[in-house]
Order: structure tokens, then C-alpha cells, then sequence
């Protein structure tokens, strides 16, 4: 007997679809299942004017399939260095839906990011003035705090400090990894968070044990047990709060299986079969479309998807193909370590 659930067509509201080959093996994966997504602009180099987020949104529209219903959100990535002006005619003209402050050194190609945030302050404070959403990847990259603390730690030094100067900027926390992330995108107003698929089913016990598992190394690193208890909370709860961003990240085999393996797990190909799981295994499946296809829409301002996509539960496993082929090599799709019986309906 199978199960049959409909939704809106999902939105994902973090994505990286890199560039060149990758894009043209991976752009399709998020188009198959997804309306919109917000994509990430750390490229080498990073995207950080309206006109590179012009051509990268039409170089990515070159890399659908024909008659793909899919369209990319573009961002513009924050450095000290930009323009205040240019953040808002890019936002003025509707292509650029947000702004991504990496602190530098603290993920893939982020080493052009923020040092002084001082130094941004004219920026953020123009974002707030319009309502550009300021997209924030949660981590302090200081030597001497743990790669385990560096949310929290960011939370207290950064985030908090950066509302209560500018209240009115509208932030949204990405991919949360903790028990204090999950509390202090509940804390007040102008503020959300995205969580990941990969976060919702890993703990760091699944990278360490039994042997270093390179294709779940992702940053912010997965933690302690509890944490992803309380994402799964948070994610199931259909607080509008939380929505998802699924972070997938592609690399090729050869750089994750490496002696210093680049972060992030690629889950484009599988995200809404997984989340069906999860959901279900938490008794929420009512609660599915609110996380992946109401949540973000809102909070960015976006019309609700009008498509639907809908999931069927079967009997037997759903096999997902081990691995994408790109031009660049192959990308290894992300392995939840269980059976699952859900897939999206052709």
C-alpha cells in the first residue's frame, strides 16, 4: 500500500550550484524537485555586485534543462569593500534578495569576507533601511575557540551585539547547528533560520565513529546528539521561524576524499525524500510544507508556490544514485545511513 502526500513545490532557501561543469552536473538536481532557491554566491571569485549576480543567475538559467520551472534567487557576497549604493539598486531591481556575510576563513571561499564588521556597518545599515535580508553563516573563526563552540560563540559576540545596534535588520541565522541557535531564532523580531536536511539526521558521532566519514564533514561542523534533537524540534514544530535551506554543498570525490577534505554534503538529489522521513518518523508530516514551502517564502516576501509536488511512501526502499557525474568529476550524493520508502512522484 503506498501513501500519497502534496505539497507546494518546496523552496530552498540555501543552496551553492557553484559554477562551470559542477553547475551544469548540479543545477538540475535542485530544479527537479524545487521552485526556487537562494543561491549562494561564494564563486571564485565571489559574487558581490549586481552586475556578477546578473550574469551568474543567467549562467545558471543556461544550465537547466528545457522547460525547467526553477528560479534562482541571487545574493550578493558581503566584503568591506562594498558598495551600499550598488546592495541597493541590485535589491531595487529585484534580482538580489539578500546579502551573505561570511566571516572570513570560516567556510568554502570565504577567505574575501568580513574582518571588521565595523567596517560593514554603512552596508548593513542601508540593508535595513530597504528590508534586504542580511544572511549569516554563524560561526566566529577565531584559533582559539572551539570548532564546537563557534555558533554560540557567534550568537553572543556577533549576532546579538549586531541586532541590538540595528534592530530593524532583517537576519536570517543559516544552517543552525545548535540548541542556542534554535533559542535565539525564537528571541525576537526580524530574525529566522534555516536548517539543513544533513543536520536534521547527522550528529558529529556519524563523522568520528568507526572511522572518519569524509562525505559528512560539513561546516558548521554536525554536533553533540542533543543539538540535533533540538533541530529536529525546531524543524517539526511549524514555528514560521525555521524553514529550510538545505546547504547542499557539491564537491568532487577527490577533494572530500582528501587529505584535507572540503566541507560540505551534497543532498540536492534526495533532500524531500529524506525530509518525509524525518517528519514522519516525528509524527509531523502535516507540518512538512510549512518547513520546506511556506516558512521562507514568508519570511523573504515571495508569492507561495502555485505548483505542487507530491510524495508517495512504498513498501520497498527508494534506491538514489550513489553519484552525480560532472565535468569536474564525480559528486557523491549524501548517503542518510537508512532505508528510506519515500520518493517525489515523476
Amino acid at each position: 500500500m503506498s501513501q500519497i502526500l502534496t505539497l507546494r513545490r518546496p523552496d530552498d532557501m540555501h543552496l551553492h550550484l557553484r559554477d562551470g561543469a559542477m553547475l551544469a552536473a548540479v543545477a538540475p538536481e535542485s530544479a527537479r524537485d524545487f521552485a526556487r532557491a537562494i543561491i549562494m554566491p561564494n564563486l571564485v571569485p565571489p559574487v558581490v555586485t549586481g552586475v556578477q549576480a546578473a550574469a551568474y543567475r543567467d549562467r545558471i538559467l543556461a544550465a537547466l534543462p528545457d522547460g525547467a520551472a526553477f528560479e534562482p534567487l541571487m545574493t550578493l557576497y558581503l566584503t568591506e569593500g562594498t558598495d551600499p549604493a550598488d546592495i541597493a539598486a541590485a535589491a531595487a531591481s529585484g534580482l538580489v534578495k539578500a546579502v551573505k556575510l561570511y566571516p572570513a576563513g570560516a567556510t568554502t571561499n570565504s577567505h574575501g569576507g568580513v574582518r571588521d564588521l565595523a567596517k560593514v556597518m554603512p552596508v548593513l545599515e542601508k540593508m535595513a533601511e530597504i528590508g534586504l535580508p542580511l544572511c549569516t553563516h554563524g560561526e566566529v573563526t577565531t584559533p582559539e575557540v572551539d570548532i564546537f563552540d563557534r555558533e554560540a560563540v557567534f550568537i553572543d559576540t556577533v549576532l546579538d551585539p549586531l541586532r541590538r545596534r540595528i534592530p530593524e535588520l532583517r537576519v536570517v541565522m543559516e544552517h543552525i547547528t545548535t540548541k542556542e541557535g534554535v533559542a535565539y531564532a525564537a528571541s525576537g523580531d526580524n530574525l529566522a533560520a534555516t536548517i539543513t536536511t544533513h543536520h536534521l539526521i547527522l550528529n558529529r558521532n556519524h563523522i568520528l565513529v568507526g572511522g572518519i566519514k569524509p562525505h559528512y564533514y560539513c561546516l558548521p561542523v554536525a554536533k553533540r546528539e542533543k543539538h540535533r534533537l533540538a533541530l529536529r524540534n525546531a524543524a517539526t514544530s511549524g514555528d514560521a521561524r525555521y524553514f529550510l535551506g538545505t546547504d547542499s554543498a557539491p564537491h568532487i570525490d577527490a577533494l572530500k576524499e582528501h587529505a584535507c577534505g572540503c566541507a560540505g554534503c551534497f543532498t540536492a538529489t534526495n533532500t524531500m525524500p529524506l525530509l518525509a522521513h524525518v517528519f514522519e518518523e516525528d509524527g509531523a508530516l502535516d507540518r512538512l510544507e510549512a518547513f520546506t514551502s511556506l516558512n521562507g517564502a514568508t519570511f523573504y516576501g515571495l508569492p507561495l508556490s502555485e505548483a505542487r509536488l507530491t510524495l508517495e511512501k512504498t513498501d520497498t526502499p527508494v534506491i538514489f544514485p550513489e553519484k552525480i557525474l560532472s565535468g569536474a568529476g564525480p559528486v557523491t550524493v549524501f548517503d542518510p545511513g537508512f532505508a528510506v520508502h519515500w520518493r517525489v512522484r515523476a
